[in-house]
Formats: structure tokens, C-alpha cells, sequence
């Protein structure tokens, strides 16, 4: 990861500790409800609410860490991904019990609780993780292109979730907030046993 990595994570968390502290005030109220205001009935961007919902999250983790194991047999990777996904998606079930924020009010609405964004904060963390772990032996140009579709991704899941008013835009803020703090997280942990392995065996 690039160095001004690591420093952005400490903001993100910043950021979350802020929108969690401020959400009820008068400004970020206002804040929701123009966000409400521009993508509520986007049928485009709420589409990819599909592509953050638990069951594909899951069978994306199945996938990639068959192929850790059997195609690279890169082991660390695979606990990289369980931290990620697993344990950041732990991570956001125990903010939202803790929080407590009620969802927007919306017929047929989900009745679990909505701070912060499961999608918001899952989708960047499984979208991080698969850009990280295809980047990291590969050209700059697949580089880019692999954070690039990561990063537009994230953004449209979390959209989604406004678009189809199942969040309110600081649910999604805090979400990609925390998410992004997570992933650096479980980052400096895979680099580290990657570099104490590289070590132990020169």
C-alpha cells in the first residue's frame, strides 16, 4: 500500500467518531435529506445493491479463497480475507447494536438497525481486499484498473443504499468510514507476517 494509506485511516476513523457524534444535528440532518433528495428512485444505482448483499459477499469469499488455496496457496491471503470479511462484517453488526439508529421510515422497511451501512462498510472492505490481493504482484496499469473498478464499485453499493432509501447518506458515510479504517487495519497486519515470513527464511 502506498504510504499516505496508513494516515487516511486514522482520518476515516476520525470521520466515523464525527457523522456517529453529529448525525441528529440540524446540519447533517440536512445533509440526508438532500442526498435522500438527488438519488432516492435511481432504479441504475440502486441495482447494485445486489452486489453488497450478504449472500454474494459470501459466495465472493468462497471463490477467492478457493482460489488461495489451491491456486496460489497463499494462506496468509486467506486469513487476510476472513479479518476483512468475516470479522469486519462482526465489526458492523456490533456498531449497529450499539448505535441503535432506526432505518428511514419507508414502507416494508428492514427492521434491523441502520448505523452504519452494512453494505457500505462490507462493500468496501470485500472490494478492497480482491484489489489488494490482484495488485499486489501485477503491472501499474492493472493496478489501476483493479482500485479503480474497487473504488466506483464501493461507491455505487453505497449509494444503492440511499437510492432505495434503506440508509440514510451518513449511515453510508460512516460505513465506508470504518470500512476503510478495518481494511488498513488487517493491511498492516498481513504485511507485517508477510515480512516476518520473508525474514525467517532468507
Amino acid at each position: 500500500m502506498k504510504k499516505w494509506a496508513y494516515p487516511l485511516a486514522i482520518l476515516t476513523l476520525i470521520v466515523f467518531f464525527v457523522v456517529r457524534a453529529t448525525y441528529q444535528s440540524e446540519f447533517m440532518n440536512t445533509f440526508d435529506a438532500k442526498m435522500a433528495e438527488i438519488f432516492f428512485g435511481n432504479r441504475f444505482i440502486e441495482i447494485f445493491h445486489y452486489i453488497g448483499e450478504p449472500k454474494f459477499v459470501v459466495a465472493v469469499a468462497v471463490v477467492l479463497m478457493v482460489y488461495l488455496a489451491w491456486k496460489v496457496k497463499n494462506y496468509r491471503a486467506m486469513l487476510f480475507v476472513v479479518l476483512t470479511f468475516a470479522a469486519g462484517n462482526v465489526l458492523n453488526q456490533l456498531l449497529k447494536k450499539w448505535i441503535q439508529r432506526p432505518r428511514p421510515e419507508l414502507e416494508n422497511q428492514l427492521t434491523s438497525f441502520s448505523f452504519p451501512s452494512g453494505h457500505a462498510m462490507t462493500g468496501i472492505l470485500y472490494l478492497f481486499t480482491i484489489a489488494y490481493i490482484f495488485a499486489e504482484n501485477n503491472s501499474k496499469g492493472r493496478k489501476i484498473v483493479l482500485w479503480l473498478g474497487a473504488i466506483i464499485l464501493m461507491v455505487l453499493i453505497g449509494l444503492s443504499r440511499i437510492a432505495g432509501a434503506r440508509h440514510f447518506a451518513t449511515d453510508v458515510l460512516a460505513g465506508w468510514s470504518m470500512g476503510y479504517t478495518w481494511f488498513i487495519i488487517c493491511v498492516i497486519w498481513y504485511e507485517h507476517r508477510k515480512k516476518s515470513f520473508q525474514s525467517n527464511h532468507k
